[in-house]
């Protein structure tokens, strides 16, 4: 594609080297996609005939099909990047006309095409799955009903609080995930067909009608900036990294809960592998493996960040090395989604012991301490109170409402007979009435909203299409 200038041959070592298309051949689809778009303009323009688009995008479309139904068919040795592929094919297929469809075009907005259609597609596939992984939540948490468990902070049990509200939790994590990417997506949606090597297309080419034609909402500002940006490529795997984040906090939590001594889930068997040593052993590969995959992602993200963040503008040979990171990230998170939804649609709860540990240890401390606040109490003297009738039970071995009338009526007056009806597990979940909290109502009203906004994501990708 260059070599008029050259009097000897690439290095055939270096010739192997630097060669791309062993991982940019991912971009056939879009690649064939923006030239037939080029092609469209270069007719409008009247650098082709419409006999020659014609052929061109026949051309094209074999050349997709070719793909689709021959695997081997992408096996070439000789190609440089994909679009030395297209041209090559192209040429094979049509003759020389081939040729024309590289007029008042560089490979530098091709790729920077190419890389927006890839991040595009790709953010409303992980917003559908984004949609169902959500789905599995909101789905657990209205199959759970009243059931209750413990909250923790520190990793120490806090408050008891419905198994819903602790779903819920995570529902909202990944709503913002899909918020990132949506939001992601606005400065994707730019198109730099047009912008030529570095200085802007040499032909009167269309550029609105081009990005249109693509499904762009406009042309990309600045033909500089548009061949060497990749900035929507490190935002988007940015979102992966949060996204894989929030997987791989789940994962672990996963794991914690399903030891023997939590218990509160049984690792499903579909999901899970056994010990080649110990024959009891069920082993949490899925959610291991989320975690490691989840590091994987964050490696990507820097790598991007290393890559770019010394080249002066414009395009340079180093933003070949912004894809495999780029789509290692992306196809890991792709494979990722529906195995974790299908993991969180078999996953079994063991609700009497997570109702159970909802009850010791003194998680209706807080809601003790507010039942003096109720009566009048300052907040910082319940608390002391609370304290040390807190410090009673630990001597005794019993709960708060165990400890006998008289010694709470010698702790605080204000402890009396009525307490014990205000530290049940309902009663003490049933006081964080408020938009957020863990009350039934609450959750009731939570899990809609869930729901509501699954179903935004899913009409927003279809309106995409």
């Amino acid at each position: 594609m260059w070599s008029g200038r050259f009097r000897q041959p690439l290095d055939p070592a270096f010739e192997r080297w630097q060669r791309s298309f062993p991982f940019d051949r991912i971009l056939l689809p879009f690649e064939l996609e923006a030239s037939r778009t080029h092609a469209e303009a270069l007719e409008h323009a009247g650098v082709l005939s419409s006999e020659e688009l014609s052929e061109i995008v026949r051309g094209l479309e074999q050349i997709g099909v070719h793909a689709q139904q021959n695997p081997a068919f992408l096996e070439d040795e000789e190609a440089e990047d994909v679009h030395h592929f297209v041209e090559k094919q192209l040429v094979a297929l049509i003759g020389e006309t081939g040729y024309k469809l590289h007029s008042g075009r560089s490979r530098n907005e091709q790729i920077a095409t190419d890389l927006r259609l890839y991040v595009r597609e790709s953010i409303d596939q992980l917003q559908l799955l984004l949609a169902d992984w959500i789905d599995a939540f909101a789905a657990r948490a209205e199959k759970s009903g009243d059931a209750a468990m413990p909250a923790y902070t520190h990793l120490q049990r806090a408050e008891p609080v419905l198994v819903g509200h602790w779903l819920l939790a995570y529902a909202e994590m990944f709503l913002r995930d899909s918020e990132r990417l949506a939001d992601c997506r606005k400065r994707v949606n730019l198109c730099p067909l047009g912008s030529g090597a570095v200085a802007g297309a040499t032909l009167a080419l269309d550029r609105d009608a081009m990005a249109g034609e693509l499904g762009f909402d406009g042309p990309t500002g600045n033909s500089i900036d548009a061949t060497s940006d990749r900035d929507f490529a490190l935002e988007f795997v940015q979102a992966l990294t949060l996204m894989g984040l929030h997987l791989s906090r789940w994962a672990e939590e996963m794991i914690l809960l399903a030891t023997q001594e939590y218990g509160f889930i049984d690792l499903p068997e579909a999901y899970s592998t056994g010990s080649s040593a110990m024959p009891q052993k069920r082993n949490p590969d899925l959610l291991e493996l989320v975690r490691g995959k989840c590091g994987r992602i964050a490696g990507a993200q820097q790598a991007l960040l290393m890559t770019i963040k010394g080249l002066p503008l414009a395009y340079n040979k180093d933003l070949q090395e912004t894809q495999e990171p780029l789509f290692d990230a992306t196809q890991t998170a792709l494979s990722l989604l529906p195995l974790v939804t299908g993991w969180m649609q078999e996953v079994q709860f063991n609700y009497d012991r997570m109702k159970s540990a909802a009850q010791s240890g003194g998680m209706n401390a807080w809601a003790a301490a507010t039942y003096l606040v109720e009566r009048g109490v300052p907040s910082r003297l319940a608390h002391e109170a609370v304290g040390k009738a807190i410090r009673q039970c630990l001597d005794r071995g019993c709960e708060l409402q165990d400890l006998p009338a008289d010694l709470l009526q010698s702790i605080h007056p204000a402890l009396d007979g009525d307490l014990a009806r205000s530290l049940t597990l309902d009663a003490v979940i049933s006081i964080h009435d408020v938009n957020g909290g863990t009350a039934k109502g609450s959750v009731k009203q939570a899990l809609r909203r869930v729901q509501e906004r699954v179903a935004q994501i899913r009409g927003q990708v279809h309106a995409h299409a």
